[in-house]
């Protein structure tokens, strides 16, 4: 096999310059500031799920045995709200805000 093919020489650049555009693309693009996510009801206490949780949008009311003081939705691993807002989007209800000083029974400690 001859190692100065032309074939493999043209591939070989072109590989290399089609990583570095993608490469640059990406940089591009991850500077580029996310679109706006579409607002999102809040989570109706009648929702099933939210029943099946026990979820409720005050824990200083949680009657609940697994409930631990002081964990509210907004200290939970699951809640993705912005710090001082009362409601946020939450991973165990997607398609739901939830309400920050909430609680449920998937709450879990965030890190």
């Amino acid at each position: 096999m001859n190692a100065h093919d032309p074939s493999r020489r043209r591939f070989l650049a072109q590989a290399v310059a089609t990583a570095a555009v993608a490469t640059v693309a990406m940089d591009a693009l991850a500077g580029q500031a996310a679109p706006a996510p579409a607002k999102l009801p809040k989570l109706p206490l009648d929702n099933p799920q939210a029943k099946a949780l026990a979820y409720t949008e005050n824990a200083a009311t949680v009657k609940n045995p697994l409930f631990k003081p002081g964990s509210d939705c907004a200290n939970c691993n699951f809640y993705k709200g912005a710090a001082g807002q009362a409601y946020g989007p939450c991973q165990m209800f997607p398609q739901n805000t939830v309400a920050a000083k909430g609680w449920c029974s998937a709450w879990a400690k965030k890190a």
